[in-house]
């Protein structure tokens, strides 16, 4: 008798237990889609909150861009509509002097000479860069690119965080004589601002071309390898050709840089507004008399207009080139599907 009262008393402590743990599971149970739901809606909270601040960023950034482009718009239509300077002798003309009037009775404002001293140091510049870019870029991509990223990499990398002053300052010591000892002139001109500007937009232009060249598929190189195409031939025909698009994005990009640079240019180029009748002549850009002008014109006179329709037309390039950019990237997406 004792002994079955003592295995009823653990059989009811057993199911006592059991009762207990099942009620606890029951018990706990519902807690776990409620944590869940809770989790979820913690994270909906944060995703919404991500893209609100990222939106509102995006919607900051957008706001700025177009308040510039309102800004130097309207500066810079003064000349036209307020002043009086007929667009035909601001872009065509050929003698600088705001403060005198012409036969018009309206300021001499003709900025030919900037914009012509502009595009052709943009243009001698890209075309000194492009051969040594390529070549560059090829050597660290398909030659030897153990030698490419240990060497040429850190080489870009430190030209590319070299002041502008300091470019402007070596090309006063060393390339302004050279070119004044070796052909002649005063050494400065657009000759020397173009090679300024060459070794100032090497990296940008080698930088894009190394990543255009890495983009070419492998199978490319392979395939053409094995139709028995030597290394050259593969990367003449096939890995130049199909990398073209993001090429000429690099050499637009670069051009877009070179036209926009100020301090460099006008410590060489010698800040003569007259058109080049050579390489080795004076010569001044768009860039080099807006710093030059911009701090000695008090705003709202003629000469500060001018001078910021002159800002317009950088802008105007470099949205033109901006778009040539996007146009390349599409036509190449058209072709490669």
């Amino acid at each position: 008798m004792p002994m079955a009262t003592l295995l009823n008393s653990n059989a009811a402590a057993v199911d006592t237990s059991i009762s207990t743990k099942g009620g606890s599971a029951v018990a706990a149970g519902p807690s776990r889609p409620v944590e869940k739901a809770s989790t979820k809606l913690a994270k909906r909270h944060l995703e919404h909150v991500g893209k609100a601040i990222t939106g509102v960023c995006v919607a900051i950034v957008i706001l700025i861009v177009f308040s510039l482009i309102i800004m130097v718009t309207q500066k810079g239509l003064t000349t036209f509509f307020v002043d009086g300077i007929s667009p035909a002798d601001f872009f065509f003309g050929d003698t600088w002097n705001p403060h005198q009037l012409n036969e018009k009775g309206l300021p001499t404002a003709g900025a030919l000479p900037m914009i012509v001293g502009s595009f052709s140091v943009t243009i001698f510049s890209c075309g000194l860069v492009i051969p040594f870019a390529v070549g560059a870029a090829i050597f660290s991509v398909e030659v030897n690119p153990k030698v490419g990223e240990r060497f040429l990499r850190p080489a870009l990398e430190l030209l590319t965080g070299i002041p502008s002053v300091v470019f402007g300052l070596i090309g006063l010591m060393v390339v302004v004589p050279f070119v004044r000892n070796n052909l002649g002139g005063t050494g400065y001109g657009v000759l020397a601002g173009s090679l300024v500007l060459a070794v100032m937009v090497l990296p940008t232009v080698t930088s894009l071309t190394i990543d255009a060249l890495k983009s070419v598929p492998d199978a490319y190189r392979q395939s053409s390898a094995a139709l028995g195409a030597t290394r050259w031939q593969t990367t003449w025909h096939i890995v130049l050709k199909a990398a073209l698009p993001g090429i000429l994005t690099a050499i637009i990009l670069g051009m877009a840089r070179a036209f926009g640079e100020a301090l460099a240019v006008q410590m060489v180029i010698g800040n003569a507004a007259i058109i080049p009748s050579s390489l080795v002549r004076p010569a001044a850009t768009l860039t080099s008399v807006l710093t030059m002008s911009m701090g000695n014109e008090a705003m709202g006179t003629v000469y500060n207009d001018v001078l910021w329709t002159l800002a317009l037309a950088l802008l105007a390039m470099s949205l033109i080139f901006i778009l040539l950019v996007h146009f390349v990237g599409r036509r190449s997406e058209v072709k490669h599907g």
